[in-house]
This record gives structure tokens, C-alpha cells and sequence, in this order.
């Protein structure tokens, strides 16, 4: 396993992270259970959760990911080897059961913070980040940017100076951001500059081979100000695969199952996929494979966050660390990605 520092802190993590998106539903404790041995035997010391975790999100299973990630931990005696990161959940109508007038504002923060240190059986949480912004702004998928001043929401230096008093308390160690954009992390960077307040050392947005919107501006910005990107679906909800080209619906696949996820369906990343797919067996590699050792190539990625259904599958993308792409097939990838310009956004 290769170790990277997360941002600039002291913080080292491998460049594989166990997503724990699908524990607590799909995933039994059990089955978790034995993901996190073998990510942990094969040298990863990096999880990821949430508190509206699983997905998809609802009362019945909320935070069951962190609890079955406390139980592990409490059961295996390994806080102190792992870094651990979790997520505060923004506003919106698909999580508003979780508590009244969803917000990233004190009261919101550190109800979202207490429950997570208490399902996850921790004193403190070593990456908490922000899943999506508290304003109108291009996240999920969504283009041509629309200003809407009027849903600018929580201040995002009233939502610092929270996570400031959490840093200063011990209760966290460091500040992340999710579904960010390039505006959102400087903004969030000059505020911490300015007021003497913890600075974002991530960004854990989606990227892929289908999706490399992130290098459009937000990556000028994580080099120049030692910022970690923490890419997730780096398999495009495992449509990099190949697993559902010319329709295809595997029975147990989460496509199959949660159809509503499709953003990686379309007609031109389905062009994409077919390309990169055929890409890999010229080159005699699994297409997955491929992907994710091309995720891990980029030297703004400190973590590839990675998800499984099955020991097989968390198997095969944890070897992909110990893949090293030729410069052939490298430049044979930004030829199709000049074909097919991020098809799926």
C-alpha cells in the first residue's frame, strides 16, 4: 500500500479509502465487518462515512454506517491506526427528516457532530467535512452555473468558526469539503487565512474517466494551496466497469437496484465507457482496474475512495494500487477523454 499526507497536515493515509456508503443496508455488519479486515490487512488505514449514510438515505438505516464503523473499531481495538472521516449533511428535501430547519450552522453542526463521535464510539472524528454545499451552487451533476443570492444560505464563516470551536474542543481534527466547488474551497481558504481559522485540507468530490470536471478549475486550486482531493465514485457508480453496456442489468448490481442513480447512463457515456472498456483489453486489463489505477495516477489525489459490493470486487480495487499505467496507454486515455469531453458531469 502506498501512503500519501492528506493536504498539509501530519496526516498520512492510503491511497486507498474504504467507503462505507452501502454498510448498514446493502452491506449486513458481518459483511462489513469483513471488508474493513481485509482493507486493513491489505494496508488501508483510511474510512469513509457520513451521518445520512447509507444510500440511499433514509430514516430507517440513517447512520448505520457509523455504527457498524464504531463497532469495528471498538471490537478490533484500532482507533489509533485508522483515520477516520465522516460528513455533516447539508440541506435539502431528501434529508430533511434528519433534524428541523436543515443547516450548516451551529445548532445543526453540533448536533450532527455529537451523534456521529457516539455511533462511531470515538472521542474524536480526524476528517470532518461538509457533504454538500448550504447554498445554490453547481453540485450533483449540475451545469451552467445560476446565481441565486437569495439561497446563499448559512454564512460560510459563520459554518468555519463552528468547525473552528469543534477543532479547538478536540472533538475534531481537521476540516473537509465535499461536492465543493473551486469558488466554495478559495472562499473557504481566504476565510481561514483571514480569521485565523482551520484551514480545509480536502475536498472530496465525484472523479472519474466520465467525469473529470474537477480539473476544469478546481485543481489549479488544490496544487497551489496543498489541498487533497478525496475523489469518490471513481468507477462512475461501476458503470466503468463495462458491467452495463448495451443495457445490460446485472441482478445484484446497484444500478439495478436503485435505477435512479443514472448518472453515468447516458447515450455519451455509454460511448465513453464502451471506449475505455475496449481500451483496457487491448492492454490485457480489467476495466475497472484501469479506472481506478488511473484515479490513482493523478497527483492531486491523496485517497481514492472506494466501494464494494463484495470481497471480490474490494479485492480487485484495492490491486489496482499496484498498477502502473505506460505512457502509451496514458496518452490513448486523453485521446478518447478528447472524444468524449466529460460525457457524465
Amino acid at each position: 500500500m502506498r501512503y500519501n499526507r492528506l493536504g498539509n497536515t501530519d496526516l498520512n493515509v492510503s491511497a486507498i479509502c474504504l467507503g462505507t456508503m452501502t454498510f448498514g443496508s446493502d452491506q449486513s455488519e458481518a459483511e462489513a465487518f469483513e471488508q474493513m479486515d481485509y482493507a486493513f490487512e491489505k494496508g488501508v488505514n483510511f474510512l469513509d462515512g457520513a451521518e445520512m449514510y447509507p444510500i440511499p438515505t433514509s430514516p430507517q438505516y440513517q447512520g448505520r454506517n457509523e455504527e457498524i464503523i464504531g463497532s469495528w473499531l471498538k471490537a478490533r481495538q484500532n482507533r489509533e491506526q485508522m483515520v477516520v472521516a465522516t460528513k455533516v449533511t447539508g440541506p435539502g428535501d431528501m434529508v430533511s427528516y434528519l433534524r428541523p430547519d436543515m443547516a450548516l450552522d451551529s445548532r445543526n453542526i453540533r448536533e450532527a457532530v455529537t451523534n456521529s463521535l457516539k455511533r462511531l464510539q470515538t472521542d474524536y472524528i480526524d476528517l470532518y467535512q461538509i457533504h454538500w454545499p448550504d447554498r445554490a451552487a453547481n453540485f450533483f451533476g449540475q451545469l451552467n452555473y445560476k446565481h441565486q443570492p437569495e439561497k446563499d444560505g448559512t454564512p460560510l464563516l459563520e459554518t468555519l468558526d463552528v468547525m473552528s470551536e469543534l477543532v479547538k474542543e478536540g472533538l475534531i481534527r481537521h476540516v473537509g469539503l465535499s461536492n465543493e466547488t473551486a469558488w466554495g474551497t478559495m472562499k473557504f481558504l481566504q476565510l481561514a487565512e483571514q480569521h485565523g481559522l482551520p484551514k480545509c485540507v480536502s475536498v472530496q468530490n465525484p472523479f472519474n474517466l466520465l467525469n473529470r470536471s474537477v480539473e476544469v478549475g478546481l485543481t489549479e486550486v488544490l496544487h497551489r494551496e496543498e489541498v487533497s482531493l478525496l475523489p469518490y465514485s471513481p468507477l462512475g457508480f461501476g458503470v466503468l466497469s463495462g458491467k452495463y453496456l448495451g443495457n445490460a442489468r446485472p441482478e445484484e448490481a446497484r444500478l439495478t437496484r436503485y435505477p435512479v442513480f443514472a448518472r453515468y447512463l447516458n447515450e455519451q457515456g455509454q460511448l465513453a465507457t464502451q471506449a475505455y472498456v475496449d481500451l483496457a483489453r487491448q492492454y490485457d486489463l480489467d476495466p475497472a482496474t484501469m479506472a481506478l489505477a488511473w484515479v490513482n495516477s493523478r497527483d492531486f489525489v491523496s485517497s481514492n475512495i472506494i466501494g464494494a459490493s463484495n470481497i471480490a470486487q474490494l479485492k480487485n480495487n484495492i490491486d489496482s494500487i499496484d498498477v502502473d499505467l505506460s505512457s502509451e496507454l496514458l496518452a490513448a486515455i486523453e485521446e478518447i477523454n478528447v472524444r468524449f469531453p466529460n460525457p457524465c458531469p
